[in-house]
């Protein structure tokens, strides 16, 4: 599953947003948007999955224009995990991940073996298979958090959006969901806070400061001290980990 961006803006009472925002995700990429706080990141990702509709520009995936598709149809190319976890009725932990089914059922349609299955399979990979029968109101910020990747997981979609993914989570479960993300055989397009998550992970990475890409390329080329400086208004030290062999952030007071 791929997807391109072309020319995009948006804009809201007249405030310009998000300026002439033009990006390509290969097929299999793990891509991720980086960015200081109000920068235009969880937008840009709400126009793709067309909580907005750009005001200029036009999305594709797999080659087909998004605000052309039925919102069916979307589900099953792409799946979502945003942010905000605002559930205001109750609803079981397995009910939760089974929403996740929709886009593969008619209308109506009882959960079948198969969906509970793969339901329940999703909960144990985020480690919350004892929890199916739990409210999920009655759960912690982390805990919610992991039941809805369950939930992007189950709609075993070929494009997954995360809005910063990681956002409630101890550093454990940041890199368990982190793994099972990057080792499925998906796209992925993730909003990332940590500058060295997002370069353990990613395979190209988009900067963005007040609504526009700055610049692109892999995280060995496009993070250092000189944009996070620019971007973050914060000095740094950039050095390889000696494990990873990845870029490594350290912020200097």
């Amino acid at each position: 599953m791929k997807l391109e961006v072309n020319n995009l803006s948006y804009s809201i009472d007249n405030e310009k947003l998000l300026h002439n925002i033009s990006i390509k995700i290969k097929e299999g990429e793990f891509v991720g948007i980086v960015g200081p706080n109000g920068c235009g990141k969880s937008t840009l990702l709400k126009n793709i999955y067309r909580v907005y509709r750009p005001k200029f520009g036009d999305i594709f995936i797999d080659g087909e224009e998004i605000q052309k598709l039925s919102s069916r149809k979307i589900a099953r190319k792409m799946a979502v995990m945003v942010q905000e976890n605002n559930v205001e009725f109750d609803i079981s932990v397995l009910n939760m991940v089974l929403l996740g089914r929709y886009a593969h059922k008619k209308i109506l349609e009882d959960d079948s073996p198969k969906d509970i299955e793969i339901a329940r399979e999703s909960l144990k990979k985020v480690g919350l298979e004892k929890y199916e029968d739990r409210s999920f109101l009655s759960l912690s910020g982390g805990e919610k958090q992991r039941v809805l990747i369950a939930r992007v997981i189950a709609q075993q979609s070929k494009f997954i959006i995360l809005d910063e993914p990681t956002n409630h989570l101890d550093i454990r479960y940041q890199f368990q969901i982190m793994n099972i993300v990057s080792s499925a055989d998906i796209t992925v397009l993730a909003s990332i806070h940590d500058l060295n998550m997002a370069a353990l992970y990613c395979d190209m990475i988009f900067i963005m400061y007040e609504g526009e890409i700055i610049d692109y390329g892999s995280p060995q080329r496009v993070i250092t001290t000189e944009m996070i400086k620019k971007v973050f208004g914060v000095n740094s030290i950039i050095e390889p980990n000696p494990v990873t062999k990845k870029v490594n952030v350290v912020y200097v007071p």
